[in-house]
């Protein structure tokens, strides 16, 4: 996602609540970390989940947030989801109207 002119500080401050929250509601999310580009102007999040259902259980836990964070600090978001995803998630992800691409498990070590 693109950061919003002058709101640096305030996605740092944006991500520190978000953070928090996962930890405090998100027992399946493995992987929660936020990046910032070289030139302050992008940041990407790496998140892993353990299944569909702990995906959709993190989006219903940090709504509010998520939306706060694409109105106030960033825009121009897309999502990779890497794997099989749900029927249900499918359909959630429609929903939303986010520029996704999926990618399926080709091989691996």
């Amino acid at each position: 996602m693109k950061i919003r002119k002058d709101m640096l500080e305030g996605i740092k401050q944006h991500a520190n609540e978000c953070i928090q929250r996962v930890r405090e509601k998100d027992p399946g999310t493995i992987q929660y970390d936020w990046f910032i580009s070289s030139d302050n102007t992008e940041c990407e999040i790496r998140e892993t989940y353990e299944n569909s259902e702990a995906f959709l259980a993190h989006l219903s836990n940090l709504n509010d947030l998520l939306q706060i964070l694409y109105e106030k600090f960033a825009f121009d978001h897309s999502v990779a989801i890497y794997g099989d995803p749900s029927q249900d998630l499918l359909e959630k992800i429609e929903a939303r109207g986010v520029d996704t691409k999926f990618f399926s498990f080709l091989k691996g070590i």
